[in-house]
C-alpha cells in the first residue's frame, strides 16, 4: 500500500481530475452536435432523480469510510479497516437493490406527472442499474481513501471517464434513429457502461490489496483480540458507527441532491408559467446544466482533489489533537481554491462568448456563462470549507447551511423564472445566489469552530488581480491579438493573461516558491 501525503494525495487526485475533466469535455461538446439541446435536455431532466437515490444510499458513507478507515490505520488496526469496508458493502448492496426496483416501478409516473416530459421514460429506465454500481463503487473508493493511497480512485475514475466517452456517443448514435428520447436513453447507457469499468478497476486493485496484506499478514507472529472477534459480533457496532458519521453527511448531501431535482422541476414549471414551450423549456435548462454548469466547475478538479485529500488527513490530525496541522491544510486549500480557480473565472467572464462559440457552435448561451462567472469562485472555495465540517464531525452545521441555501434558491426560481422578463435567467441568478449564501455560511462555520481566521487578505488580492487581469484580456483579445483564426487568438490570449496573472499573484505573495518546491513533481528538480 503506498500512503500518500496530502499533497501527493492531491496532485494525483488533480492529475486524474484534470484529465477526467477534459476528456468529459468530449461528449459535452459531441453529445449536444448528435442529440442537440433537446436531447441533452431529457438526458438531464432524468439525472437528478438518480443523484437523489444514490445519495440515501451512500451519500455519506464514501466519508465515513474514508474517516473512520484513517483513524484505524492511525492506531494500527487494520482489521477493524476490513470490518468498516464489509460493513459497508453489505448495506449499499441491500439499500441498492430496493431503490432500483423503486426507480423501475416508478419511472412512468415520475416521467409523465413530476418532469412533465414522458420522454424522460426511457432515459430513466437506462440509469437503474447505475444505482447499486455507484453506491459499491462509491465505498471501495473511500476505503482506499481512509488509506490514504489515492492512485486507485485516480485510475479508476480515468478508465471510467474513457469507457463513457465511447460508449456515450456510440449508443446514442445507435439509437438516434428510433428517436430523441432513445437517442437520450442511450447516452445514460454509456454511463452504466463506464461505471462498470470503473468498478471493475477498482475491484482489481482491491485484490491486489489484499494479497499484500495476506502476505504481511502471515509474517505477523500474534494477532490482536479483536481480529479473533467473528464478523456477525462486530456488525451491528461497525454499522452504528458508520450511520452515526454517514446520516448526517447523507442529509446534507440529499438537501443538494433534492434541491438538483427541485431545482430541474421548479425550472421546467416556472418556464412554463412564463409561456415558454415544454421542448423550448426543456433546450434552455440542457443548455444550462449540460453547457455553462460543466464549464464552470472544471476548475473544480482542484477543489474536488482538494476536498478529498482533506477528509483523511484532518481526521487524522483531529485524532492526534494537532490543530496546528488542520489549520495548515485548511489554510493550504483555501489559497489554492481561490488562486487557482480565479484566472478560469476571469476567462469564462471576458471571452464567454468565444468560448462558447468553440466548444458548443453556439453563442446564444454565452450571456449565461457571461453572468456566472464571477460568482463561481464563491463555488470553488466552497468544496473544501465543507470537506472540513464533515472531516471534523460537524455535518450538521453544513446540513443546515446546505439547506439554507436550497430553499433560498427553489424560491428564487420559482418566483424568477416564471417572469417572462427573466425566463432562463431567472434560473441562473438564484443558482449564482445560491453558491455565495452556502459559501459564507460554510466560511463563518468553520471559522467558529476551528477559531479559525479567514484567508480575507487573500481573497482581497485575488480580487484585485481578477480585475487586472480582466481589463487586461479584454485589450489584449480586442486590440492587440488580431487573428483570422478564433482559436488561435482565444489560445494566444489566455496564455498571455494567464502569464500575467501567475506573475502578479507571484509579485503580491499568493504563490509560496516554497510550496512550489513542495510539489512531487518539481521536488526533485529544486534538490538537484
Amino acid at each position: 500500500m503506498n500512503k500518500q501525503t496530502f499533497i501527493q494525495g492531491t496532485m494525483i487526485l488533480l492529475v486524474a481530475g484534470i484529465v477526467n475533466r477534459i476528456l468529459g469535455f468530449i461528449p459535452r461538446i459531441l453529445l449536444p452536435r448528435v442529440i442537440g439541446a433537446e436531447g441533452v435536455g431529457l438526458y438531464q431532466l432524468g439525472y437528478p432523480f438518480f443523484l437523489v437515490l444514490v445519495t440515501i444510499i451512500s451519500g455519506g458513507i464514501p466519508l465515513a469510510v474514508a474517516k473512520l478507515v484513517a483513524e484505524a490505520e492511525s492506531e494500527g488496526r487494520s482489521y477493524r479497516s476490513a470490518v468498516i469496508l464489509r460493513t459497508s458493502l453489505i448495506f449499499s448492496i441491500v439499500a441498492g437493490c430496493l431503490f432500483m426496483l423503486i426507480c423501475l416501478l416508478g419511472a412512468p409516473w415520475v416521467s409523465r406527472y413530476i418532469l412533465t416530459d414522458p420522454r424522460v421514460y426511457q432515459t430513466f429506465i437506462a440509469m437503474s442499474p447505475m444505482i447499486i454500481i455507484v453506491s459499491v463503487s462509491a465505498v471501495y473508493r473511500g476505503y482506499f481513501q481512509g488509506k490514504q493511497d489515492m492512485i486507485p480512485s485516480a485510475v479508476s475514475s480515468i478508465l471510467e471517464t474513457i469507457a463513457r466517452i465511447i460508449c456515450v456517443l456510440w449508443f446514442s448514435f445507435l439509437l438516434l434513429p428510433k428517436g430523441i428520447e432513445y437517442a437520450a436513453a442511450g447516452a445514460m447507457l454509456g454511463v452504466v457502461v463506464g461505471e462498470v469499468i470503473g468498478l471493475a478497476v477498482l475491484l482489481w486493485q482491491y485484490q491486489r490489496l489484499r494479497s499484500r496484506e495476506a502476505r504481511a499478514q502471515r509474517k505477523m507472529k500474534k494477532q490482536k483480540t479483536e481480529e479473533h472477534r467473528p464478523f456477525t459480533k462486530l456488525f451491528v457496532p461497525s454499522l452504528g458507527r458508520i450511520m452515526r458519521v454517514a446520516i448526517p453527511v447523507t442529509g446534507g448531501k440529499l438537501v443538494g441532491s433534492m434541491s438538483y431535482l427541485l431545482e430541474s422541476i421548479t425550472t421546467a414549471q416556472s418556464l412554463a408559467i412564463a409561456g415558454i414551450a415544454t421542448a423550448v423549456a426543456t433546450s434552455q435548462y440542457g443548455a444550462l446544466q449540460g453547457m455553462i454548469i460543466p464549464l464552470l466547475l472544471l476548475p473544480g478538479a482542484l477543489t474536488s482533489s482538494l476536498a478529498i485529500s482533506l477528509v483523511p488527513s484532518l481526521a487524522e490530525a483531529q485524532a492526534k489533537g494537532d490543530m496546528r496541522t488542520i489549520h495548515l491544510r485548511l489554510h493550504q486549500s483555501l489559497r489554492l481554491a481561490l488562486v487557482t480557480g480565479a484566472p478560469f473565472a476571469v476567462i469564462m467572464y471576458v471571452l464567454a462568448e468565444p468560448l462558447c462559440l468553440l466548444i458548443y457552435k453556439n453563442t446564444e448561451i454565452a450571456g449565461m456563462l457571461k453572468t456566472m462567472a464571477p460568482f463561481a469562485i464563491f463555488l470553488y472555495a466552497q468544496a473544501p470549507l465543507q470537506a472540513t465540517l464533515q472531516a471534523l464531525d460537524k455535518p450538521g452545521r453544513a446540513l443546515i447551511n446546505t439547506l439554507i441555501g436550497a430553499i433560498v434558491k427553489i424560491s428564487l426560481i420559482f418566483y424568477l423564472a416564471s417572469n417572462p422578463d427573466f425566463g432562463i435567467y431567472g434560473a441562473v441568478i438564484a443558482i449564482i445566489v445560491n453558491f455565495v449564501i452556502v459559501t459564507i455560511l460554510h466560511s463563518f462555520s468553520v471559522s467558529r469552530s476551528l477559531h479559525y481566521r479567514l484567508p480575507w487578505l487573500d481573497l482581497i488580492k485575488v480580487c484585485c488581480l481578477m480585475i487586472i487581469m480582466a481589463g487586461a484580456t479584454t485589450f489584449m483579445f480586442n486590440e492587440v491579438i488580431m487573428s483570422s483564426s478564433m482559436i488561435l487568438q482565444f489560445i494566444a490570449t489566455s496564455m498571455i493573461a494567464g502569464i500575467l496573472y501567475v506573475a502578479l499573484a507571484g509579485f503580491i505573495g499568493l504563490i509560496d516558491f516554497q510550496d512550489v518546491k513542495r510539489l512531487p513533481l518539481l521536488r526533485k528538480w529544486f534538490t538537484q
